[in-house]
């Protein structure tokens, strides 16, 4: 999809974080790894995590491991703490698409699944306060993504209220289906080449296969 004719230059970009703006799937991955191994799980593989790991682990871990989710959560940190900051990466062009959203006049925030303290250690750990003005993560709200409360509290006090010049950019569903559910424009960066059922109930109303061409959208 394209910008032509039918879409406002966005007034405000909220990014979700992990592998929209950053690398992350090889820290998620041994994460779940070691948690499913220290339970006596089978672990997913790679291509599971990838498909089924898009939700806070607050809303994630009870359904997986019932009564022992804070003991798997226990574990997933500690593999995660050990691991994240060495291995962050951003994904090509992102410092130069949070560049142009800055040099279009945009505002700029993440609105993310990673627990508010951790994500806002990332963003710290790759100087991008610069560009970036808030970031609002798990447990910062009520609920997490994909309800509408992250966007909502990355908007709050800006003066900017949730509609289609309010870009939510993300590449699950979950942030497909929060930006519906706060009036925002829901924008697909990555994901796969044909949309399954569960992107296409809450379908994008733009999409970019990196973040190269979303850059070239704006």
């Amino acid at each position: 999809m394209t910008l032509a004719g039918r879409h406002a230059r966005p007034r405000a970009i909220l990014f979700d974080w992990d592998n929209t703006l950053v690398d992350t799937w090889p820290t998620i991955v041994e994460c779940y790894h070691d948690t499913f191994t220290m339970l006596g799980v089978a672990p997913w593989t790679a291509d599971e995590v990838r498909a089924r790991a898009h939700g806070s682990l607050r809303d994630v871990f009870p359904t997986l491991f019932g009564e022992r989710a804070g003991e798997a959560e226990k574990v997933f940190y500690e593999t995660f703490h050990r691991i994240h900051l060495e291995r962050l990466q951003p994904l090509p062009g992102a410092d130069d698409l949070l560049a142009r959203c800055r040099d279009l006049g945009c505002y700029v925030a993440v609105v993310s699944n990673k627990v508010g303290d951790n994500l806002r250690t990332e963003l710290a750990h790759l100087g991008w306060q610069r560009w970036i003005s808030r970031a609002v993560g798990a447990r910062d709200c009520l609920r997490d993504k994909p309800a509408p409360d992250p966007i909502l509290r990355a908007l709050d006090g800006t003066g900017i209220a949730p509609d289609e010049t309010v870009w939510m950019v993300g590449d699950t569903p979950a942030d497909l289906k929060c930006a519906h559910a706060a009036g925002c424009l829901p924008v697909l960066v990555g994901g796969p080449e044909a949309l399954s059922e569960m992107f296409l109930r809450h379908p994008p109303g733009l999409r970019a296969r990196n973040c190269h061409e979303l850059a070239a959208l704006l």
